[in-house]
């Protein structure tokens, strides 16, 4: 009975890293503009179909990945896997992004050279980039949904945005990013002196946090 049980265990196990897998595979084409054209397209997947993750662990997950070093594709899929399945998970959805990402750029090296400059190629890649903006945009606004908690958050929010547009050429995003972290730590404190309650979600997921 015992190794029956161990059995199914390990078949679903399995087939959860198979998903993982055949996900990512799927993801890894289709996400031009790299990491943050992506967000769109993994919550759909991961959150939406698959109900592996909710859009807040989303958002979190693309604060880490960007915060370190590597490609932040790659890394936020890493991240995704392992949440979902551990270390397996992690590999699962690493070689998922990466083997058609990798094969695309192989083919796309031989014959660039080619059709560098062809009409119809530079009338693609124009259309491509006003795709990206477009679902940049779209993942900026639906995580920041999930990040605009309170007055605050919002403040912080903007204050990021001023900060990048004037300062983006000697203000780092990783500086700007454990900034954020350093701002939200003592924001707690100033509450906690105050007494005051900490809102972590938004709407019917609040979470009231007592400090």
């Amino acid at each position: 009975m015992l190794c029956c049980r161990g059995d199914y265990e390990m078949k679903k196990n399995g087939e959860l890293l198979w998903s993982i897998f055949i996900t990512f595979l799927k993801i890894g084409p289709v996400t031009f503009g790299g990491g943050y054209a992506m967000i769109p397209v993994i919550e759909r997947e991961v959150v939406e179909r698959r109900k592996w993750l909710q859009t807040q662990d989303i958002a979190d997950i693309f604060a880490v990945a960007e915060s370190v070093p590597g490609a932040i594709a790659i890394n936020s899929a890493t991240f995704i896997g392992y949440r979902i399945a551990g270390i397996r998970g992690a590999l699962a959805a690493m070689f998922g992004i990466l083997l058609p990402t990798f094969c695309i750029i192989v083919l796309m090296s031989i014959f660039f050279l080619q059709l560098k400059g062809h009409p119809k190629m530079e009338a693609a890649f124009v259309a491509i980039r006003a795709t990206i903006v477009a679902l940049i945009a779209y993942a900026a606004i639906k995580i920041g949904k999930t990040a605009a908690v309170d007055i605050t958050s919002v403040g912080l929010i903007a204050l990021t945005v001023i900060l990048m547009y004037f300062g983006h050429s000697f203000i780092h995003p990783v500086l700007l990013i454990f900034g954020g972290a350093i701002a939200g730590i003592v924001i707690v404190l100033i509450r906690q002196k105050l007494g005051c309650k900490t809102h972590l979600k938004q709407k019917e997921q609040v979470f009231d946090y007592m400090i």
